[in-house]
């Protein structure tokens, strides 16, 4: 059974290679590019993966691009910062490809050196105790390690395109009685300093924007519309369009990505990506 791992990636270029060759077999991996500048996106098509490009910054607004662009049945999200081992994905899909479960998150069990400094937990800790306290669901993490059904996660209609999104997804599933378990996974140090849990700045907006997410509050800024329009990356920049009627161009190809984008969420696009069927490869 093919499984879909959706990495959102900014500036990930020093752990990628490590990620993408402990992919597991049988998992494709669908790296995010949201906007690096460290060649990123190059080093993950020439490793294989899938690459989609999503410009809006965001780690909800990279996390559902690569849900769209997903055409497995099971679909898996982790970080590609090297702070977990994806061979450790089976345990989380594995409920889930059984039936026993409908979502599955991945508690992080930090190890000598985690990327997982004190105010993070602290942050975690105070979102799960309000989670409980919303919901029911005794989770002591909510882990960026994840598994679900694609096409039950499409029906959740998430809308939180930033730091909000992995509660916002934990929360609807709550709200409509799925079965929701964890397991244990490693946390190990990452590569390079984490946008979140790097400084307590990061941390807090992250904070932020989850207590958003359990207030129920509305930014149509934040969560406004549909995905922006999504593209693959080959290894090198797309040569740009010429001035003269560019525009036009432009507009007439968005259409044709958003009707794409719709029908493979509804899973009637023939499961590929893009609209002419080529991608750039797979693990």
């Amino acid at each position: 059974m093919k499984i879909d791992v959706v990495l959102p990636c900014l500036n990930e270029a020093a752990a990628l290679p490590w990620v993408l060759e402990r992919m597991p077999y049988g998992y494709r991996p669908i790296v995010v590019d949201n906007g690096s500048t460290d060649g990123s996106a190059r080093i993950a098509a020439e490793l294989g993966a899938l690459v989609v490009e999503e410009p809006r910054r965001g780690f909800g607004a990279a996390c559902h691009a690569g849900l769209l662009a997903a055409t497995a049945k099971v679909v898996c999200f982790m970080d590609a910062d090297a702070s977990l081992d994806p061979r450790q994905l089976p345990r989380v899909a594995g409920p889930v490809v059984s039936g026993e479960a409908d979502l599955v998150l991945g508690r992080r069990v930090p190890g000598p050196g985690s990327a997982w400094p004190l105010h993070a937990r602290l942050g975690n800790a105070f979102l799960g105790w309000r989670l409980a306290r919303r919901t029911g669901a005794r989770l002591r993490d909510i882990g960026p390690m994840r598994a679900c059904r694609r096409a039950d996660l499409l029906g959740l209609g998430l809308t939180d395109r930033r730091f909000g999104y992995p509660l916002e997804m934990v929360l609807r599933a709550a709200d409509r009685g799925w079965r929701i378990a964890e397991t244990g996974v490693d946390y190990l140090p990452r590569a390079g300093r984490s946008k979140v849990t790097g400084t307590v700045h990061g941390t807090a907006r992250a904070v932020a924007d989850m207590r958003k997410v359990l207030r129920g509050d509305k930014d149509d800024a934040r969560n406004g519309g549909s995905v922006q329009v999504l593209s693959l990356v080959r290894g090198r920049d797309t040569p740009p369009a010429s001035e003269e009627g560019a525009p036009a161009r432009e507009e007439t190809a968005s259409l044709a990505r958003e009707e794409t984008a719709r029908k493979v969420a509804s899973g009637s696009g023939g499961g590929t990506w893009p609209p002419n069927g080529t991608t750039s490869g797979e693990a």
